[in-house]
């Protein structure tokens, strides 16, 4: 009998013998008490009777598979007599179980540099049923396209693996639906939530967003000389960037708000015709293990401002002329040099 039939249902049980007549003969029919069954005695046209078995309750595979029951014919004589004959009753199975998963909701973490093919989680789910019905296949419920390249589930199993590449910096968690369908088209969901952990994978990028060049060597202390962008797309330690410069160049550096950092001439004042050119170099480390760096160069001339006089090569000059020298003769020959550079550097003499 189904497990789905429903209550009111018959049965014929077919006739039991008695070869009394009269009161003696077979006068009806008792079943074993149980929860689901009765009996019902009918009598055919030609007088005999017959038993009925009645559904009374609807039966429930997953609770009881089987039944035996003990049927028993009594008839009307002094003393009674009877006989008993054994009811076997077999529930066949009906897919009215859903598959259950073992958790609604499963969480797992994911390093960003895993491989495609590592696995990821298994997810369990159960059906009550039996047989076909209870035959479960695993896949992915109504999830976006970008999440079913990222990952692929067993359909036997329930193993999900990574399918492709991670990136923290792209995507840092993903949601994947997963389905458990029984062999009878019934199907139930879980939710599984992949936490993406960070590696440091990115170097910090060093972007010089302006240069001040050339700077009057009689700048101030103080002075803006450069802006430099600092940016680590990794997060925690990994995104954390410090700063430092190198070369000979009096320059340091002010961090100021947005990632950014100010190029300060901080140090000393310059000076065009001891330092022509200031080369130097920003190096950025994050706080990763093992860290990782980036750097930009940076070159920034020197203007000249007019901070030098003309020097003689000498501060006393002695020269003797015959008195017969004609005029004309030349009689010495002055040298005076500017370190300044173009108009500032050009010499006249009076």
């Amino acid at each position: 009998i189904n497990e789905l039939t429903s209550p009111g249902a018959r049965f014929a049980l077919g006739v039991a013998e008695d070869a009394d007549v009269g009161s003696n003969s077979l006068q009806g029919y008792e079943l074993e008490a149980n929860a689901y069954f009765a009996v019902e005695v009918k009598e055919s046209q030609d007088g005999s009777k017959f038993a009925e078995l009645v559904l009374r309750r609807a039966l429930d595979r997953e609770r009881e598979q089987s039944l035996r029951l003990v049927l028993t014919a009594l008839d009307g004589g002094e003393p009674p007599r009877s006989g008993t004959a054994q009811l076997c009753i077999n529930v066949t199975d009906a897919n009215d179980n859903p598959p259950v998963f073992a958790q609604d909701r499963y969480r797992v973490s994911l390093r960003e540099d895993a491989p495609p093919g590592s696995p990821v989680l298994n997810v369990s789910a159960s059906d009550a049923d039996a047989g076909t019905n209870a035959r479960i296949t695993y896949g992915f419920g109504e999830t976006a396209a970008k999440v079913l390249q990222k990952f692929v589930v067993d359909a036997e199993s329930g193993a999900i693996a990574l399918q492709e590449a991670l990136d923290f910096e792209d995507t840092r968690g993903y949601t994947l639906l997963v389905e458990a369908r029984d062999g009878g088209g019934l199907a139930a969901h879980c939710k599984v939530e992949v936490e993406v952990l960070d590696v440091n994978d990115n170097a910090p990028e060093v972007t010089l967003t302006s240069v001040s060049s050339p700077v009057p060597e009689d700048a101030p202390a103080g002075t803006v000389v450069a802006l430099v962008k600092v940016r680590d797309r990794d997060s925690g330690e990994n995104g954390q960037v410090s700063c430092e410069l190198s070369g000979e160049a009096p320059l340091s550096i002010v961090a100021s708000s947005g990632g950014s950092y100010k190029v300060l001439v901080l140090e000393r004042a310059l000076d065009r015709e001891e330092q022509p050119e200031l080369q130097l170099v920003l190096t950025a480390v994050d706080g990763g293990i093992p860290a990782r760096s980036g750097t930009a160069h940076i070159t920034v001339l020197v203007l000249d401002v007019n901070d030098n006089a003309p020097t003689f090569d000498r501060a006393t000059y002695k020269v003797q002329v015959p008195e017969n020298t004609p005029v004309g003769a030349l009689l010495l020959q002055l040298n005076a040099s500017d370190p300044d550079e173009g108009p500032n550097g050009e010499t006249q003499y009076s």
